[in-house]
């Protein structure tokens, strides 16, 4: 297979974004955790909470220099591999990020120096203060990302400028209140908390085993499971916002993840397991479950959800339309002095398809000529490849179902006064949490990968393909940077593991309240004092 700077580009843009957001989630639903821990420190003074809040925080402070440093490469490449795509869209798409650097990243980057060098100097509530500070700024710096991201999936408050060759922001408020982007923000909030919430949960069922740390471990289980209970079940619901949405925007994104190749009768049956097959566009077997999809995409009976042969009929109609668009905006831009109103007007009237008529650009120079056989190849190039998006779909709702059931069993054994139990009947259940930490970075980047890869061939939801936004540089190049990634990533990522094992196996200070483990399980020989005869 022949390698083009397009592929590169996106291969190098997607191990980039996938390595770093290994890192975003547990950020985010530590910073929450260590700010509610500190709390119940200011509030009962008991020093216990504050040892934990320093120990779940020095891993918190790992994970958090990592993410900041495979982040700050995310944004320099819009400028290196995407050069159109920044020119195109930046009055837009630059707005949320350069407001996320000002007012989140400043934020959480200056309040967590006083996290850690604060103890001594700070009181209580200033302390306090500055974590939630942390909290809250990592938040904000999720919310304004996915702005800049649900604009791409759905670019409403912005029209293009046929002079400038630019989308330009005209209204603020529809960019700020997309809903994809809203959807996006909470579901993606939510999953972070939840990995963070498994992440404390199998550490301190490992020190449970072991026999370490019993009460700084039984504190944070109980801690962890209440909170990835809750998330659990948020994560569940707010996706189920998510499909709503990408039925209303994003029709084929929702068409492949339910593998469904042509239309069917409301309401539209759910294919629990399926085999696509790309080359012959339909599926080798399937199973249904009769009426779920119509429910759950449309929440309701009658609502009908377009098939992928039937949104391809569409796209060749939108492609059409679109190549008139752009014989319209060559003209504009050949002599934009004088161009007629006719020429304008044709423009504005069918502007909303122009992205479609890019499509022809590999095919053609020039769209207006191309053939029926080039409207059908772009028309089927808007189709993503099916398989992946319909098992990544999938892999990632039963990771979600999984741990709303295991959040839910060790917070009924917390909420019962029962943790001791699992040490001494249920060890099979604490090393079940254990293996289950990596599960929500499995469930996270499954769910990224159906976002950024259902999208294509858009870089802009319908607006500008991603053929057409790359920068010109050549193979060799993008590939010298790509290996220069792969390796610096490589080795950020070998410290990464080695600090965190390191500071896990350490653990935390237990200070001077004493372990004491549960009868059934004590030492026998050499504890008990027998009295004198």
């Amino acid at each position: 297979m022949e390698l083009s700077v397009v592929d590169l580009s996106r291969l190098q843009f997607a191990m980039t974004a996938l390595y770093h957001f290994l890192f975003v989630p547990l950020t985010i639903g530590l910073s929450i955790l260590l700010a509610t821990m500190e709390t119940v420190y200011v509030m009962t003074g008991r020093e216990i909470w504050k040892r934990m809040v320093k120990f779940w925080g020095t891993l918190f402070g790992i994970n958090f220099v990592l993410g900041v440093a495979t982040g700050l490469t995310m944004e320099f490449q819009f400028g290196m591999n995407w050069a159109y795509f920044s020119q195109y869209v930046g009055d837009v798409f630059g707005a949320p990020l350069a407001i996320e650097g000002l007012m989140a990243f400043f934020m959480e980057a200056t309040f967590v120096g006083l996290f850690f060098f604060g103890w001594d100097k700070l009181s209580r509530r200033q302390h306090l203060a500055a974590t939630w500070a942390v909290a809250i700024g990592t938040n904000f710096s999720a919310l304004w990302i996915l702005i800049a991201n649900g604009w791409m999936q759905n670019p409403i408050g912005a029209e293009f400028n046929p002079d400038t060759m630019r989308m330009e922001v005209s209204s603020f408020f529809d960019v700020l209140f997309n809903p994809v982007a809203q959807a996006k923000f909470v579901h993606t909030v939510s999953a972070g908390y939840v990995t963070a919430a498994l992440f404390m949960l199998g550490i301190s069922a490992w020190y449970m085993l072991q026999g370490r740390h019993l009460q700084i471990a039984k504190r944070s289980m109980t801690i962890a499971s209440a909170f990835g209970f809750a998330s659990a079940l948020s994560v569940v619901v707010l996706g189920d916002e998510s499909g709503y949405e990408a039925n209303l925007n994003q029709k084929m994104k929702l068409a492949t993840i339910e593998a469904m190749w042509h239309t069917e009768p409301a309401p539209a049956a759910f294919n629990v397991v399926a085999w696509p097959d790309m080359e012959n566009r339909e599926n080798i077997f399937a199973i249904e479950v009769p009426y779920v999809m119509g429910l759950i995409a449309t929440r309701s009976l009658d609502t009908i959800i377009p098939g992928i042969h039937e949104l391809v009929d569409r796209s060749k109609d939108r492609i059409r339309q679109g190549a008139v668009a752009w014989d319209a905006l060559q003209k504009i831009r050949e002599n934009p002095d004088t161009v007629s109103e006719e020429v304008r007007e044709t423009f504005r009237y069918n502007a909303n398809s122009l992205g479609y008529a890019y499509l022809l650009l590999p095919y053609t120079d020039n769209p207006m000529e191309a053939t029926t056989e080039q409207i059908d190849e772009a028309a089927w190039s808007t189709v993503p490849n099916v398989f992946p998006m319909f098992y990544a779909f999938r892999i990632m709702v039963a990771c979600g179902f999984f741990f709303i059931l295991l959040t839910s069993v060790f917070f009924y054994y917390s909420s019962a006064g029962k943790l001791d139990v699992l040490r001494e009947k249920r060890r099979w259940l604490l090393h079940v949490a254990v293996w289950s930490i990596p599960l929500p970075w499995v469930a996270c980047e499954m769910g990224w990968f159906v976002a950024e890869y259902g999208r294509q061939p858009w870089i802009i939801e319908s607006m500008l393909p991603t053929s057409a936004a790359v920068s010109s540089l050549s193979v060799v190049e993008v590939l010298l940077t790509l290996a220069g990634f792969v390796l610096l990533y490589s080795t950020l990522l070998v410290i990464e593991v080695t600090l965190m094992f390191k500071y896990i196996r350490i653990g935390p200070d237990d200070g001077e309240e004493p372990e004491v483990p549960p009868a059934s399980i004590r030492p026998v020989s050499g504890t008990v004092p027998v009295p004198a005869e």
